[in-house]
């Protein structure tokens, strides 16, 4: 029921930046986090960033000072501003959300489709 829709990956030198976007659509009653993880081929997923509804970030250790997530509750959509990008950043960004579909439902998490973002020169 929910969707989940990235947009913005690419290919950037080193210290370059990116912005990467999420839509959250469907029939979705409130959205509790949203939030990016990041793969390589052969390794676990790990977090990048999130967010809480209330305003609340987090990050991984090997992003903090360089990586910055927000929140557009109107649009449900969630960025994540990268900047001075390392060839370490290179991976796949999957979006998530936990959601909550129905006034008195569980939470339940979706992921999108991931987004590729390679940091070369």
């Amino acid at each position: 029921q929910v969707q989940l829709v990235e947009s913005g990956g690419g290919l950037v030198q080193p210290g370059g930046s990116l912005r990467l976007s999420c839509v959250a659509s469907g029939s979705i009653f409130s959205i509790a986090v949203m939030g990016w993880y990041r793969q390589v081929p052969g390794n676990e997923r790990e977090l990048v960033a999130r967010i809480i509804n209330g305003g609340g970030t987090s990050y991984g250790d090997s992003v903090k000072g360089r990586f910055t997530i927000s929140l557009d509750n109107a649009k449900n959509t969630v960025y994540l501003q990268m900047n001075s990008l390392k060839p370490e950043d290179t991976a796949v960004y999957y979006c998530t959300t936990d959601v909550k579909l129905k006034v008195d439902g569980p939470f339940f998490r979706y992921w999108g489709q991931g987004t590729q973002v390679t940091v070369s020169s």
